[in-house]
């Protein structure tokens, strides 16, 4: 039953059929709906003179065959009588065709029959098959009506009215109750309720039975498009001027009158042509936004995908730090409990060894009270002598030290966890992909870098004319024998100095910017030679006007030539001073001790350096251009020098300035992160010999061992030998060795170190040669 409805129903106005009429070509059409659509043909348009210039009745049927086609193609299209210019939406006909509600019924002061008359030399094409008819005098009462359609429609709609459904139901439809006649909608009770409640201007409306709605809704007579200035007339042309249809008398005595005018079935042709190209373009739109959305929705679900992806990789790596702290934990546990049992040892140790000394100092004294409880006087004085000289030795046991803990009930480990606390706060997500574009390669200035010593400064800067944004900069140098490159500093700042290199070696150097986007290329390859030579405090000077100046200056005096990668061979300082004597170029030296050029061969391979005022304690006090220190406190506090060694051999020597209540100084090397506010020695950074006046011992880890006799006293003067190549520590004083080899297995970088209290005050001094103890015993092996 269905399926038969579209059947049932005009291609004009798209509702079932009233009064059909049978059409020459054997369609239907309403009797009102072929009213509408008539069409007055000017004179020039008969069909006599059409047929005299050749024009057929059928021309307009390719037109409306090709406006079809396009709307069929772009799935919308329209159809309108003649006389109207609806601006409702249309419905669609079984053939395909679009066409508009019902045409206006007549005005109510007239009978249904008496219908305008129909205009002379009036036409109707036919919306189905496009067959232009020419009506003859009769008009339409020339077409017989199809009474049997009329039947059969009225049937279909008696078998329907039982099934009417609620229009406003959203899903499920459910069985209509009422009709609003005028709203014409049909009413489930939830919706009347709903969405028309009897109050208010609803109130006043109708409501009736589906079944009588709906035949109310077929009796109901249409609404015919008339003119609005002429009630009485059809739409019969279009003003091109106005853009709005018009009937013939408002262009005989209206506004229209002046205006051009064309007919409206041509203009109706052209608009709906010009319509349905544009719904292909917006149909095209619509089309890219359902594409769009389905991408839309495979992006919602990748980032559900990648969402759980990313929380596992974050808690794994969150668990991987977790363990990496608790690997740590049980390492500094056990550091802990290897610091507990070697106290407890050393303080058992000690109370044997004291409660030893303790019985036999008590049966000593036992022995002398029995003794001088003696009568006899010759008996008395056979052994008097031999116990006080007893007495006395015991006596001297129990010297200095003995009655001192060997160990302190302290730990001195102080665990350092703000940095990690730092690092967890700043724990961040990078981002990975930015707008910014990588740094350019950062320039290395020439003049501001150099070598002192194992030390190298370099500093750098942007390109002049970048841009872009820097975040920081990584320094890379290589081992000094052309090995792999690694990282040695990453930070903000330009300028970086490296300390710990090796003597008499070349290193390469090279920087690079960062940013959130990226890493930039490398910068040029600079080359660096650290000194092999104690160069005092002169100025060379190139006397040549073509060429740049090498200068040594004062607060650098060890300062080595460097270049650039791009020269095949890197110059070291004394092979550049020999390309530089060459023919045409002069050489002054502008220093006291040196009236003429510097025999670079001869000089001892030593290292000048002074104490660091930088990592010091802040008990420290420094003069004599930090080559002399003291402390202001009672307790022992450590210096380091300037200079880290981590290869070849080093000597320099501490002369006693100050030595006030036989204090107990430390000499030795230490690591950069030694304790600064103990003894040097008590942690497991530093190796150290401290002395007093009598004697001396060799500490690390707060292990002391080597008691040897020997001390010092103002003026004394106590020497450090590092041999890196032996990987050896040995001590002097006053230039004899002092105890065996202290310390043996030296490796990694050393920095020379003190540590003194306020009773001491020691002055350093460096580019020293090798002692002759070490030398011969050096020869001997």
């Amino acid at each position: 039953m269905d399926e038969m409805e579209e059947e049932l129903k005009c291609p004009v106005c798209g509702s079932f059929y009233r009064e059909p009429l049978i059409l020459p070509c054997s369609h239907n059409l309403c009797q009102a709906c072929a009213r509408n659509i008539l069409v007055q043909t000017p004179e020039a348009e008969s069909p006599q003179s059409r047929r005299a210039s050749g024009v057929s009745d059928y021309d307009y049927l390719d037109l409306d065959k090709m406006s079809l086609y396009s709307e069929a193609d772009s799935g919308y299209g329209s159809y309108g009588g003649f006389a109207s210019a609806p601006t409702t939406p249309c419905q669609k006909s079984p053939n395909g065709v679009r066409v508009f509600p019902p045409a206006a019924p007549p005005p109510p002061h007239l009978p249904p029959a008496a219908l305008a008359p129909v205009p002379r030399n009036a036409c109707l094409t036919c919306p189905q098959c496009h067959r232009s008819l020419i009506l003859d005098e009769r008009g339409l009462r020339g077409f017989p009506k199809n009474r049997v359609l009329e039947g059969v429609i009225d049937r279909y709609q008696q078998s329907k009215a039982a099934a009417l459904r609620c229009q406003l139901c959203e899903k499920a439809p459910k069985e209509a109750t009422v009709m609003c006649e005028q709203c014409d909608v049909f009413y489930c009770e939830p919706c009347r309720l709903r969405c028309h409640p009897p109050r208010g201007p609803l109130a006043k409306h109708r409501l009736v039975p589906p079944a009588q709605g709906r035949v109310s809704r077929r009796l109901s007579p249409r609404k015919i498009s008339t003119c609005t200035d002429h009630e009485l007339e059809n739409h019969s042309m279009y003003c091109v001027q106005c853009k709005m249809p018009v009937c013939y008398q408002c262009l005989e005595e209206g506004k229209h009158s002046s205006h051009e005018v064309k007919a409206l079935g041509a203009m109706w042709k052209l608009h709906k042509s010009q319509l349905s190209q544009a719904l292909n373009g917006l149909s095209d739109r619509a089309k890219e936004a359902k594409e769009f959305l389905v991408q839309l929705r495979n992006m919602v679900q990748q980032i559900q995908e990648n969402s759980v992806e990313f929380e596992a990789c974050l808690v794994a790596q969150c668990d991987a730090l977790i363990d990496a702290l608790n690997r740590r934990k049980a390492q500094l546990l056990s550091r802990v409990n290897k610091e507990h049992e070697h106290k407890l040892k050393v303080v058992r140790d000690q109370i044997s060894h004291c409660t030893v000394k303790l019985r036999q100092t008590t049966g000593l004294m036992e022995y002398c009270l029995e003794v001088i409880k003696e009568n006899d006087p010759s008996g008395f004085l056979q052994i008097s002598d031999a116990l006080i000289r007893r007495v006395h030795l015991t006596e001297d046991q129990w010297g200095k030290g003995t009655l001192t803990p060997r160990m302190t009930t302290d730990f001195d480990l102080n665990l350092d966890s703000a940095p990690l606390l730092q690092s967890i706060h700043q724990l961040d997500f990078v981002q990975m992909k930015a707008s910014s574009p990588v740094p350019a390669p950062p320039i290395l200035q020439l003049e501001e870098c150099c070598t002192h010593n194992n030390s190298a400064t370099l500093s750098w800067k942007q390109p002049p004319l970048s841009t872009v944004q820097v975040e920081g900069y990584i320094l890379e140098l290589d081992d000094g024998n052309g090995g792999q490159f690694r990282e040695v500093y990453v930070g903000k700042e330009t300028m970086c100095t490296v300390d710990g290199l090796h003597f008499n070696s070349t290193y390469s150097a090279r920087v690079k910017a960062f940013n959130k986007t990226g890493v930039s290329q490398y910068s040029k390859t600079l080359v660096l030679q650290t000194s092999e030579v104690p160069l005092e405090r002169f100025q060379l000077r190139r006397m040549s006007p073509f060429s740049s100046t090498l200068n040594l200056q004062p607060s650098f005096s060890g300062r080595s030539y460097f270049e650039l990668r791009s020269s095949s061979h890197p110059l070291s300082l004394h092979s550049s001073l020999q390309s530089l004597n060459s023919a045409g170029c002069n050489f002054e030296t502008q220093s006291a001790p040196y009236s003429q050029l510097v025999d670079i061969k001869k000089l001892v391979a030593v290292a000048w350096f002074s104490f660091d005022p930088g990592s010091a304690h802040s008990d420290i006090l420094f003069s004599n251009d930090n080559l002399t220190v003291t402390c202001n406190s009672y307790d022992d506090r450590v210096v380091l020098g300037k200079t880290g060694f981590s290869k070849g051999l080093h000597y320099w020597e501490l002369s006693i300035d100050r030595y006030d209540n036989h204090p107990d100084p430390a000499f030795g090397v230490a690591r950069v992160d030694v304790l600064k506010d103990v003894m040097l020695g008590k942690d497991d950074k530093a190796w150290a010999m401290y002395v007093d006046n009598n004697r001396s011992w060799f500490m690390h880890n707060n292990s002391h061992t080597n008691r040897t006799e020997g001390g010092i006293t103002k003026g004394a003067t106590v020497g450090v030998l590092l041999d890196l190549t032996r990987r050896t520590l040995t001590f002097s004083i006053n230039e004899d060795q002092q105890g065996p080899v202290a310390f043996e297995n030296m490796e990694g970088l050393f920095f020379p170190a003190v540590s003194l209290n306020r009773n001491v005050q020691v002055t350093l001094h460096t580019g020293l040669p090798v002692p002759e103890f070490y030398t011969s015993r050096a020869s001997m092996q």
